[in-house]
């Protein structure tokens, strides 16, 4: 049985893709799941050093909290060794039900490796117009979509790569993040934007989580929203680390993830819930 292989990709910094790729792994693992991590961002590194100040937290106050089997991966003066060596290391994973892989925010081979090798691509979107320009061009007078990003062209060229090698099919979801932070109209005119620009190169889209300090504040510790539920750190938890937790859960639902082991094996044979649909080629980037 492969595991089920999910990739966080923007090629725009500050959306959050580590945190997010961290809390997603180890949701799975408090779920009785065996999850690897690969980090295609060594260079900056963010995920690898999460996981590793998950090690020292767990060294040092001697809790028993899951542990990823975690690669970090430097890009190759050449694209066919970034794709050799990403494959090297899913090789790894054999044994595993899920691989999370971090990708860098900027355009590299390695990058492009990991998106094709995808089951699920998230891409977290900061919800405002300034982020929504790493899809697509906005025309300033119309308010409408005038072209694809550089970034989209890259993950509809990584399905048609995933496509060539296996026959996979990639669901990519778009998650819009932090949207407390826009007034009404701002919303909806993203809103209206993104659906959009879904229908016409092939993407989902899926609220993601608000802005808390929540998820920042455990970096050091390595440790996320669910492991305070398990450890109890604090006692009990306050309603904010609840509310997190739910945004959390629902973001999983959305991605199509069971909730629990039983129901993880018992999908992983099957084909996606929402396989991905080809968009309309005359509409498609390039």
């Amino acid at each position: 049985m492969n595991p089920k292989i999910i990739v966080f990709g923007n090629e725009k910094g500050g959306t959050g893709k580590s945190t997010l790729a961290m809390h997603l792994a180890v949701a799975l693992m408090v779920r009785g799941l065996k999850v690897a991590t690969i980090d295609l961002d060594a260079g900056q590194g963010t995920l690898s050093r999460y996981v590793a100040n998950r090690a020292s937290y767990a060294q040092r106050t001697g809790k028993e909290i899951p542990q990823s089997l975690h690669t970090a991966i430097l890009p190759a003066p050449f694209q066919d060794a970034d794709d050799a060596e990403l494959s090297k290391a899913l090789g790894n994973c054999g044994d595993c039900d899920a691989v999370v892989i971090d990708t860098p925010g900027h355009d590299s081979g390695l990058s492009l490796a990991g998106h094709s090798y995808a089951d699920i691509i998230v891409t977290p979107l900061n919800d405002s117009l300034i982020d929504l320009d790493v899809l697509a061009g906005i025309d300033p007078i119309k308010k409408i979509i005038a072209r694809p990003s550089r970034y989209s062209e890259r993950a509809w060229k990584a399905k048609q790569m995933r496509a060539r090698r296996d026959g996979g099919r990639i669901d990519w979801i778009v998650v819009r993040n932090r949207l407390g932070q826009l007034d009404a109209r701002n919303k909806r005119l993203v809103g209206e934007l993104i659906t959009a620009l879904a229908k016409r190169i092939g993407f989902r889209v899926a609220q993601g989580i608000a802005e808390r300090v929540i998820y920042r504040e455990m970096f050091l510790d390595g440790l996320t929203v669910e492991d305070l539920a398990v450890l109890k750190t604090d006692g009990q938890l306050v309603m904010s680390h609840v509310a997190a937790r739910a945004e959390l859960r629902s973001l999983m639902q959305a991605l199509g993830l069971p909730e629990t082991k039983a129901a993880w094996m018992a999908s992983a044979a099957e084909p996606l819930s929402r396989a991905y649909q080809s968009p309309n080629m005359s509409h498609a980037p390039g």
